[in-house]
Order: C-alpha cells, then structure tokens, then sequence
C-alpha cells in the first residue's frame, strides 16, 4: 500500500495503484462494510486502460486521520486530492455503496476536478427513491447506524459476526465473498476510530440528503450500476438521479451480483467500466 499525506486534510490516505500514471485515472472506492480489498481482483484487468487508485477511505484500513466531515461532499474532496496527489489526471471517480454516494458528490460539487462518475449499488441520499427505501424494513441499518455511540457498544470486539450479517443478506452469491475476503474486512475496522468512521458516514445521511436536495446542472458524466439480486433496478433510481441535474447519464445491470460486484461479477463490473471509459474517449 502507497501512503499519500493529502495536503490541507491532515489525513493520510494509503491506497493501493496499479497501471501506468500517464493513463486517465480510476478511483475505486468502498463503502460499508468494505475495504480497497474489494477491488483487488479488478486491479488488473482495469489497469490494461487506467491508472488505477484503490484506497482505504479515512480511518480505514492503513488510512489514518479523521476527515473534518463524514458528509459525502467532503470525502470526496479528500479523496479526489489524494487521487490528484498520487499522479491522476483525467479522474473517474467509481464507487460501490457509500463509496457510490461519495462518487455522486464528487460529480455533483467537484466536477471541474474529474472526468466522470460511476455509482454502484446505493441510493444516493436526498434522491429519489430515497425516502422509500428508508422506509423498507431491510434498510433497518441506516437509522440504527445514525445513533451515536450505540452502534460501536454492540459492534466492538463483534466486526466479524456482525459483518458477516450484511455481507450474506446484501451480496447475490455470498460464497463469492470469501473467508480470506470477510476477515479482511473486519480486520479494517478493528480500531475503534475504523468502527466510527463507517458509522459516521451513516450520521452525515441526513446532511448529505438536505445538501442534495437542491438541483443544479451536473455536467460530469454519470454511469449508474446495479447488480439485479435483490431485485431492484437502475430504472429505480435513474428519475431521481435526472431530477438532481445530472444531464449525461447512462445506466447498466450486472446481471446476478448484488453489493460485492468486484468479487461477484469482476468480468461484467470491468466490461462496464471499461465501456464507460471509452465513452469519455470519445467525448
């Protein structure tokens, strides 16, 4: 893992790269309850066409330092420095789960700094069908998450059980997701700064939902992925995402993966990356 100090931040970002740096940059970021480790077995296969940045987001992992803010908007600023920091240029940002709510973001308030955007599997919060999805009793996690204190009290010492709940009730193929990839996932969040970390990112829901909930023109391209296992498709989220701005979007189903795509489709999650990365060739 390469370490980037992110001048003005006070946080250090360690990130895995892979590919040549004169090579548009992709940015892969995780969500919860993830780490880079969810990319590896994509790095590869996308460095034939990008630079490409896997890192742990603040506070997890080898990355260190609390970012001022858990709301969307500024960790994507923080994260889009260190990309820019590490040699990337021509920036996609791509994100799975609140790392696709951050990749939002950085479309969306950062877009003179990026190429283009790619979100998998999330609502993003504020759009629709955002208020329907908190209302749905297997979205249970994001009000129980927002409560201080409590969420780390009962996850503590307990990561690995309690990760294991959400990796096999949101993955399509659950197998996909291994031992190897389940301990390292756990091993992530093992510091109790890790632990806050993620369940800060679900306290700043609220703020990231009133702050995009004012339209305005998005520019920046925007691919929005989904895997189809739990039965919900892009065509769910694509309004929502039009009625926020965004004037270039494009949309594509990852037939039979749910939230780990990386591991449970790596053929079809690269295919639409790489088709998307043509796109913006040639735009």
């Amino acid at each position: 893992m390469d370490k980037i100090k992110v001048a003005g931040h006070g946080v250090e970002i360690a990130l895995r790269m892979a590919g040549v740096a004169s090579r548009p940059a992709l940015l892969l970021l995780h969500g919860w309850p993830h780490s880079h480790a969810l990319y590896e077995p994509v790095l590869r296969d996308l460095s034939e066409r990008f630079f490409v940045l896997a890192p742990d987001l603040p506070e997890i992992g080898e990355s260190r330092g609390a970012p001022r803010s858990a709301e969307k908007t500024a960790l994507a600023d923080v994260l889009i420095a260190a990309a820019e920091q590490a040699g990337g240029s021509d920036i996609i940002v791509a994100g799975i789960d609140v790392g696709g709510m951050i990749a939002f973001a950085a479309a969306r308030d950062h877009g003179l700094r990026i190429r283009g955007a790619v979100v998998t599997n999330t609502v993003v919060p504020g759009l629709d069908p955002w208020g329907k999805l908190l209302a749905d009793p297997r979205i249970w996690h994001f009000a129980f998450h927002a409560i201080p204190d409590l969420p780390e009290t009962m996850a503590q010492g307990r990561q690995r059980p309690y990760f294991d709940y959400f990796t096999n009730a949101l993955a399509g193929d659950a197998k996909a997701v291994t031992e190897a990839y389940r301990a390292r996932f756990a091993e992530a969040y093992v510091r109790p700064e890790a632990l806050k970390a993620g369940f800060d990112w679900y306290r700043a829901l609220a703020a990231d939902a009133e702050h995009n909930a004012y339209p305005k023109a998005i520019e920046t391209p925007l691919l929005y992925l989904r895997g189809d296992a739990d039965g919900r498709s892009p065509d769910d989220y694509l309004p929502g995402l039009r009625k926020a701005g965004v004037r270039h979007l494009t949309s594509a189903v990852l037939a039979g993966s749910g939230e780990f795509a990386p591991l449970e489709a790596p053929r079809a999650f690269v295919e639409a990356l790489m088709d998307f990365g043509a796109s913006m060739t040639r735009s």
